[in-house]
């Protein structure tokens, strides 16, 4: 562990962009894909009660495991419910009894915490070429990046303000520009009376037990695809997200923590969180903060506003969910611009793995799906094929290089590396 003497000071400052960042990931994550919750809870028959209680399971777990992992490593580890499970989910319920599918849900989770105490999944993360992981980043964010301009033709003068407003600040005062953009599009959806708030009750959330029940059918049909689907749609690329941006804490603390987690909150409906893709490069980057040793401040006020959301249960998610679906995917994909340009940067930087890392993003971007597994994997498979074919073999070191090397505290007690001791240039990211 780093002496307190080694840290440098917080000032209040330091506090305003971090904030904000948590946010807006809290922000894109409820309003860009929690219907999927809404929609698998309907598809299953859920009550009110029971739906209630899985958005209040799923939100303070991600809030409170985001909030330790983050405090203990100082390195922004956000966390988030597994997208592409939910998706699944809402196929999977339609024919699997609640009580069945909660006992899949801690079948997944169990596997996670033993994946994550096994270590192999660390030993496959320190693998793969760095080009290669900055291409498969770049190319998943891609989408986002496009979906800022998208909306120009449903919502141009939404849209129009936020990008010239963010064009503006970038220019002028390029720290604020999220959180200028941010400001301003709620400024000008209140005044267009877009978002209404006047039906507005908050309701504490109650969390309603269910007791699992285990059968071969929901092992097969629900826990062995939920454990792939989010090992290769959501952990997978949320470790090279970290790494991308130079964060090296290790893989397994983070998988058997979240593992864990999971496997307490299942039997209150949440079906799986692990650490982030999308919206953890929101906090990650240098949007974030310009010090990669603030960033971590993210992490905590990510999971702050998780844990608000689960308190209030359904009421505060509807809120997210009412903002126009134009605002959200442009406010997300303006926020990625700087860590998709610098991803692009990294992936063509070495020659020898530049070919390589340019079919990884081309392949993560055409988000190809294959037998029910999503585009990450399949991108990250094409990628390490093509490094391997062009260069003979996979790298044989057994580390990860990241770019950036930020002050950080391991979370298996090992002193991460300080400042720049090794000699390499703080970059953007």
């Amino acid at each position: 562990m780093s002496s307190s003497a080694s840290k440098p000071p917080i000032r209040l400052i330091d506090l305003i962009h971090p904030i904000v960042a948590g946010l807006i990931s809290v922000i894109v994550n409820y309003g860009g894909t929690f219907i999927l919750v809404f929609q698998a809870a309907k598809v299953a028959g859920l009550s009110p009660e029971l739906t209630a209680s899985w958005v209040w399971s799923v939100s303070i777990g991600v809030g409170v495991t985001g909030l330790f992992l983050s405090w203990v490593s100082r390195e922004p580890i956000i966390t988030a419910w597994s997208t592409p499970a939910a998706a699944f989910l809402v196929v999977a319920l339609a024919t699997t009894p609640y009580a069945e599918a909660v006992g899949a849900y801690m079948l997944s989770a169990a596997a996670f915490v033993l994946l994550g105490l096994s270590g192999y999944f660390e030993k496959v993360i320190r693998l793969i070429p760095p080009g290669v992981a900055a291409g498969l980043l770049a190319g998943i964010l891609l989408q986002f990046g496009i979906g800022a301009f998208g909306g120009m033709s449903i919502d141009p003068m939404l849209v129009g303000l936020l990008i010239v407003a963010y064009v503006v600040l970038k220019r002028f005062t390029a720290r604020y520009a999220v959180v200028g953009i941010l400001a301003l599009g709620l400024a000008f959806l209140l005044i267009q009376g877009r978002v209404d708030l006047s039906g507005l009750e908050p309701q504490l959330a109650a969390p309603v037990f269910t007791l699992p029940e285990f059968s071969l059918n929901a092992l097969l049909s629900v826990a062995m695809p939920l454990f792939l689907i989010t090992l290769t749609g959501q952990y997978m690329p949320g470790m090279l997200v970290l790494r991308n941006d130079g964060f090296s804490t290790s893989a397994n603390p983070i998988v058997t923590i979240t593992g864990l987690g999971s496997l307490l909150m299942a039997p209150y409906g949440s079906h799986a969180f692990n650490i982030a893709a999308i919206t953890a490069a929101i906090c990650t980057g240098k949007g974030a903060h310009e010090e990669p040793s603030k960033r971590w401040i993210a992490g905590i006020a990510a999971g702050v506003f998780y844990i608000l959301v689960g308190v209030f249960g359904v009421t505060l998610a509807a809120v997210f969910m009412a903002f126009p679906a134009t605002f959200i995917t442009t406010l997300a994909g303006l926020a990625l611009l700087g860590t998709i340009g610098a991803s692009l940067a990294s992936a063509m930087a070495e020659a020898k793995s530049r070919e390589a890392s340019l079919i990884t993003f081309l392949a993560a971007a055409a988000n190809i799906t294959l037998f029910g597994v999503g585009g990450a994997f399949w991108g990250l498979l094409i990628g390490l094929v093509a490094y391997a074919v062009l260069n003979g073999r996979l790298p044989r070191h057994g580390r990860y290089q990241p770019r950036l090397r930020p002050r950080s505290t391991q979370l298996d007690g090992q002193a991460g590396p300080q400042g720049d001791d090794a000699g390499n240039t703080i970059g953007s990211s």
